[in-house]
């Protein structure tokens, strides 16, 4: 899709502001109403807009422990019902709470996965009863944010006239 400077300037108000009505975004973008939301919807129906979501302070709910876990499967280990392990654990790691991301990666792991708890005693229960009990499993280190440098949902935007995606 190609966007242009009016689509970034949305995109960028959207990103940093999603319950701005269509009258405040169209005003910040210098567009009447009724083009702004023919393009708020294009780029919803398009997917560059893909969601709107409400960002909570995890402090405040309680989950004071940040923690980034690096997972090693055994490559052929299998599981029930004769899968693999490595598509089991993909399952499961969905309906793990306290993982807020997994991702695939490349290196000496398999899977980095971001992890909020309330502390390390919650930590300590989700790798020894969750985590190091999951079939095929062969290796976890974790390492723990100490400090919050910078936290974005912002992804940086390209140039006006630019392919996105």
């Amino acid at each position: 899709m190609q966007l242009d400077r009016i689509d970034l300037r949305i995109l960028d108000c959207l990103q940093h502001d999603g319950r701005l009505t269509n009258q405040e975004l169209a005003e910040r973008v210098s567009l009447s109403p009724s083009p702004c939301l023919r393009r708020v919807r294009r780029l919803e129906e398009a997917g560059v807009i893909s969601r709107y979501v409400a960002l909570l302070d995890a402090q405040a709910l309680g989950l004071g422990l940040l923690a980034y876990v690096n997972v090693k499967l055994e490559k052929r280990a299998l599981a029930q019902g004769g899968r693999y392990a490595f598509d089991d654990f993909r399952d499961a790691v969905r309906d793990w709470p306290e993982v807020l991301a997994c991702y695939a990666t490349t290196g000496d792991s398999d899977y980095l996965m971001r992890v909020h708890v309330r502390d390390l005693a919650h930590f300590s229960r989700f790798v020894m009863d969750t985590l190091l009990k999951y079939p095929g499993v062969l290796d976890v280190r974790s390492s723990f944010a100490l400090e919050r440098i910078k936290d974005t949902t912002a992804l940086p935007l390209p140039e006006p006239g630019r392919q996105a995606g």
